[in-house]
């Protein structure tokens, strides 16, 4: 290479199709949405030109299996709607998962970009579609737990975590309605986590306001003064708090309370953006996705 005159790797062409999914991502939800205090949002791994087909899979996790799902289906680039990549790397082996999988994302040629808070603080974003299900046909008025700052005027008013104020319920909406269509919409799930106030039945308690928050997102609504809080997880002491403080909390498990937007909503809109440049683009739903946790009848084994 001597030969030829100074190389390296500013002669590497980044890929173009990933670019565009980049700034198609970014016109739906903009990182200026994203909690960069923690959060760690936008292109984790690239890929170069050679690698390009205009082929997207969507996911809410990246996990090995995921990773070798997109290489089977033929995608160059992965959303992957949690972060990849959060703490710093000092080395990347095979004795590790997460870098084992970054190692063979790399070998294929496959680019990761993951939008997180992003996604969550968008005003058409995650947290508004789960309050929709909350809400069902009940009309409500609605704000966010915590203002973005940061949000740019296209995409304002944007924040994490939604809350809603039924309209003209002098009686509230039944709990149980709430349970059975969040069942429903979050994927068919038959099992669902409720913490309730001492004394209170599931079948007998009226909501009149809500707080919802995708994730682990009880800190996101500690300050919420509302009758139902919905979550994807909470830990045992915040889950105690909220009933002695008369409220109900429910859980549906991290990845369920997420999952279903990226298909419903992500998907179709990413592929909206993505065809105004790039008509041949396709984006999939990764059909290896799915949350770690199965809950088990003992009198089924």
């Amino acid at each position: 290479m001597a030969d030829n005159g100074a190389w390296g790797a500013w002669q590497v062409e980044p890929s173009k199709f990933t670019k565009t999914v980049v700034d198609s991502m970014k016109a739906l939800y903009p990182e200026e949405l994203a909690d960069r205090a923690w959060d760690n949002v936008g292109l984790l791994v690239g890929n170069s030109e050679a690698d390009s087909k205009p082929v997207v899979l969507v996911t809410n996790d990246l996990t090995y299996q995921v990773a070798t799902e997109a290489i089977e289906r033929g995608a160059s680039v992965i959303v992957s709607y949690h972060p990849f990549i959060f703490s710093g790397l000092k080395s990347i082996t095979n004795k590790d998962p997460q870098q084992a999988t970054l190692l063979r994302l790399a070998r294929a040629g496959i680019a990761v970009y993951c939008p997180h808070t992003a996604v969550d603080a968008a005003p058409k974003g995650l947290n508004t579609w789960l309050a929709d299900i909350v809400a069902g046909s009940h009309s409500s008025k609605r704000s966010v737990a915590i203002p973005c700052r940061t949000a740019p005027e296209s995409h304002s008013p944007a924040g994490y975590g939604a809350i809603g104020e039924f309209d003209q319920e002098t009686d509230g909406v039944p709990l149980r309605e709430i349970i059975l269509r969040l069942a429903e919409k979050l994927g068919g799930l038959r099992h669902i986590m409720v913490a309730s106030p001492v004394g209170a039945k599931v079948e007998t308690t009226k909501v009149r306001s809500f707080g919802v928050c995708a994730g682990s997102g009880t800190d996101v609504l500690k300050d919420a003064n509302v009758d139902l809080l919905v979550t994807g997880e909470a830990s045992h002491h915040p889950a105690l708090k909220a009933i002695q403080q008369g409220k109900t909390l429910i859980t549906v498990f991290h990845s369920n309370s997420e999952r279903g937007y990226l298909r419903e909503v992500l998907r179709p809109s990413l592929g909206e953006q993505l065809r105004i440049t790039e008509p041949k683009a396709e984006v999939l739903v990764s059909e290896h996705d799915r949350d770690p946790f199965t809950i088990l009848d003992v009198n089924e084994l």
